[in-house]
């Protein structure tokens, strides 16, 4: 589909904050010293892995409530308030250093996250449909997942120097500076509501809504919390294709999601020096950024391509792993840039068959299912890695990738 010239300006603009957002929600120097933060407060492990369950638990109950408040009110009100609720438990941190002021900072950060889950997408998606460039979703949320993954790679370089210059205050403030910054980008989205959408399949029309004015917010008949939640829940249970695509978005994204944080205990398992670890975590950032990068040319690909994409990602995370050495993150590297790209297709998949108009709500239902699975993920990691150590628990792990693509090649998905 070709883009109007007079379109390609609201196109670029809409490219260029959503990826200042999304490299700005992620530059947050607290991410590689929080965990020494939490330690030299005089938190057990204990203690810190309730942290972490708390940030869970936030993010899972409250996923789908804010993908219907961002279909009932703004979607770009809540990608401004999200980075603003990180700020504020971040400053909790550094100023508060106590058990209960974390906590409070973790339920804000996970609070956070819930808002911009789910909003992001269905304002991108939205916007893009109505400038008549929906085709282009996939090169933006590509290149939005590169923007993160940059964001993190640069919160690494820079926290050791601020650190060292101001210690954890300098760096909370640095990371409360980036989180405002953020929330002032956010308010430069565009959002304009569509017209009256089409009938879910199998249900009724979503019922009469006002078009915004250019600019301006949803307008006043736009239907409340309780009706967004109906009309996403009915589009899930009506549509089979959608709730096919919201397991799908669960099913790749969860394993190596979960797996992710766990590449840091792989390394240091090849024999790797402590000083050369960061060095493999970066190969491995390098392959995510690949991956979304590739992701208009994964949009070619078949279902019989997609479970090919699975398949080798398996296959080459079992084999890097299993190698014991540091040459294997070159696997793991290709690997997770292959599961970067299938994560980028499966949302891609998702919005295109969203024809409600409760699509926030939709996609925070595909988060809140990811994020379940992403809990038991850990749980069974966990007992895992423990009988049979990290590099076969690796190899076991991805081991589902593979009724995936036998799912993907059956066209149930």
């Amino acid at each position: 589909m070709l883009v109007a010239p007079a379109r390609v300006p609201a196109t670029r603009r809409l490219a260029a904050t959503l990826y200042g957002y999304a490299f700005l929600t992620d530059l947050v120097l607290l991410y590689p010293l929080y965990v020494l933060l939490f330690a030299d407060t005089g938190l057990s492990v204990g203690q810190i892995s309730s942290l972490f369950v708390l940030w869970a638990a936030a993010g899972i109950v409250l996923e789908v409530p804010s993908g219907v408040w961002a279909d009932a009110v703004s979607r770009r009100l809540l990608l401004c308030l999200a980075p603003l609720l990180a700020a504020a438990g971040f400053a909790l941190w550094v100023l508060l250093p106590s058990y209960p002021a974390f906590a409070v900072g973790f339920l804000l950060w996970g609070a956070g996250g819930a808002l911009r889950s789910g909003a992001l997408e269905a304002l991108v998606f939205t916007e893009l449909e109505r400038l008549g460039a929906a085709d282009r979703y996939a090169r933006l949320i590509g290149r939005t997942r590169t923007a993160e993954v940059l964001g993190a790679v640069g919160s690494g370089v820079l926290a050791g120097p601020v650190y060292a210059l101001g210690g954890y205050l300098a760096v909370g403030a640095a990371s409360v500076t980036t989180c405002l910054l953020a929330a002032a980008v956010a308010a430069r989205f565009p959002e304009h509501r569509r017209p009256p959408s089409a009938p879910v399949p199998g249900g009724e029309p979503d019922g009469p809504r006002a078009s915004a004015a250019p600019g301006e917010g949803p307008g006043d008949d736009e239907p409340g919390w309780l009706d967004s939640l109906r009309l996403g829940l009915r589009e899930v249970r009506a549509d089979r294709r959608v709730r096919a695509a919201v397991l799908l978005v669960a099913a790749v994204t969860a394993i190596w999601g979960g797996l992710d944080e766990y590449t840091g205990l792989l390394a240091a398992d090849t024999g790797m020096a402590e000083v050369g670890v960061p060095l493999l975590l970066l190969l491995v950032w390098a392959g995510m950024t690949v991956g979304g990068l590739l992701a208009p040319l994964g949009e070619r690909l078949s279902h019989r391509g997609y479970a090919g994409l699975l398949v080798f990602a398996a296959a080459a995370t079992a084999a890097g792993a299993l190698l014991r050495h540091p040459a294997g993150f070159v696997l793991l590297a290709a690997a997770f840039a292959a599961f970067q790209l299938a994560t980028v297709l499966a949302d891609v998949r998702l919005q295109a068959r969203i024809t409600g108009s409760a699509r926030a709500t939709v996609t925070s239902l595909a988060g809140m299912t990811t994020d379940l699975t992403i809990v038991a993920f850990y749980a069974g990691y966990g007992l895992l890695a423990g009988a049979v150590g990290n590099p076969a628990a690796f190899a076991v792990a991805v081991l589902p990738y593979l009724l995936v693509a036998l799912w993907l090649l059956t066209g149930r998905a």
